[in-house]
């Protein structure tokens, strides 16, 4: 008699016994390595981030990496404006991105908003069924919102923006494993904003005059350089308006210089609003101002010149204070490159207009190479 023990079998599984893989299985494996190539994605977006201090490669670098990864319906990058304390959108994807590019929230509407004033991530697999959902946006950009996940952008100081990713396209539930991937990719790209952020402000503050806010002389001559050659390549012309405000002396001997340097903040706020996005504005010194106007004939810019005068002429400026000021301002205009071919010589023929207003008529336009409009 065989009084060997035997081993007891143990029965396998009938997936094993088939060779089938059991769906529990399947969906750990697919998990695993939606999870390992979300973080070789994070990688590869920390080493491209970190290698650039240029904030439009920065964005386009989060973009890119955005869709690579979760492959959202939609989504967009919100940043805080420091002056107005909104979120706009910086980056936006998607039929409706053009209808959301003059959208902003305040802090504390929408998703978004409720997501930059508090500071934590959000999931919402019904936005529906949650109060915090902004419905104008959706009837604004004719979207349909189901599932919003929302991770904020931010340092140890402040925070900067906020991801938001709309609608998975596989019209799967955003789930944690997505949101530990975005918290990742969202902390890489606050390093890289910061930094860049500060690069362009350093830059900013290079070519910009401290009490307005708007262009200096640096950067007029630089533009200067680039439109000449533009607009000869192109065959093109350009204008330039050389401004001078009437008896600004007095309102510095009468007032004091804090209501001028006010004065000179409220015109610049002025010449921003009346002017096209492709205009530039500059200060040139003092009480004098400098307008580019790119592509613009002299026919037309004499057009600008009028329209400028006349608003100026009806606005009323140191509301505030009880002042209820009214200026005038002489105006010069020279057109590339018909009145000069020359960095140098626009500047010149345009302030030798202005100055042909200032020593005669004041309030009014003159021309190089033609005289007074009016």
């Amino acid at each position: 008699m065989d009084t060997r023990k035997t081993k007891p079998r143990v029965r396998e599984p009938d997936s094993k016994k088939s060779g089938r893989t059991s769906p529990d299985q399947v969906d750990k494996v697919t998990d695993l390595r939606r999870t390992m190539e979300g973080f070789a994605v994070v990688h590869d977006m920390a080493k491209s981030l970190t290698s650039s201090l240029q904030l439009d490669q920065v964005l386009n670098t989060i973009m890119e990496k955005v869709e690579q990864l979760l492959q959202p319906d939609t989504w967009s990058l919100l940043l805080v404006d420091e002056k107005t304390n909104e979120l706009y959108f910086q980056i936006a994807t998607g039929e409706a991105a053009a209808k959301l590019k003059d959208v902003r929230l305040k802090m504390g509407e929408g998703i978004a908003g409720w997501v930059a004033q508090s500071g934590q991530a959000e999931i919402v697999p019904d936005v529906s069924k949650d109060p915090r959902f902004n419905k104008q946006v959706d009837q604004m950009t004719q979207m349909s919102t189901h599932s919003i996940v929302c991770v904020p952008i931010s340092t140890k100081e402040r925070v900067l923006g906020v991801i938001e990713i709309i609608n998975h396209i596989g019209h799967r539930d955003f789930d944690e494993a997505d949101l530990g991937l975005l918290h990742a990719m969202a902390d890489y790209a606050a390093i890289a904003l910061e930094n860049a952020l500060h690069v362009q402000r350093i830059h900013e503050l290079t070519i910009t005059d401290d009490t307005t806010e708007l262009y200096n002389v640096r950067h007029l001559n630089f533009v200067l350089e680039t439109e000449i050659y533009r607009s000869k390549r192109y065959q093109y012309q350009f204008s330039l308006l050389f401004i001078d405000l009437d008896h600004f002396k007095q309102v510095n001997d009468t007032y004091g210089h804090l209501i001028g340097s006010k004065l000179l903040r409220e015109l610049a706020t002025f010449l921003r609003g009346s002017l096209r996005l492709i205009d530039y504005a500059f200060r040139y010194g003092g009480d004098e101002f400098v307008i580019l106007l790119p592509q613009t004939d002299k026919e037309s810019a004499s057009i600008v010149a009028r329209r400028l005068r006349e608003q100026l002429n009806a606005t009323v400026f140191i509301r505030d204070e009880g002042l209820n000021m009214r200026v005038t301002a002489s105006i010069g205009l020279a057109t590339f490159p018909g009145d000069a071919t020359t960095k140098a010589d626009m500047i010149r023929m345009a302030d030798e207009a202005m100055y042909h207003v200032k020593n005669t008529t004041r309030d009014n336009i003159a021309v190089a190479n033609q005289g007074l409009l009016t």
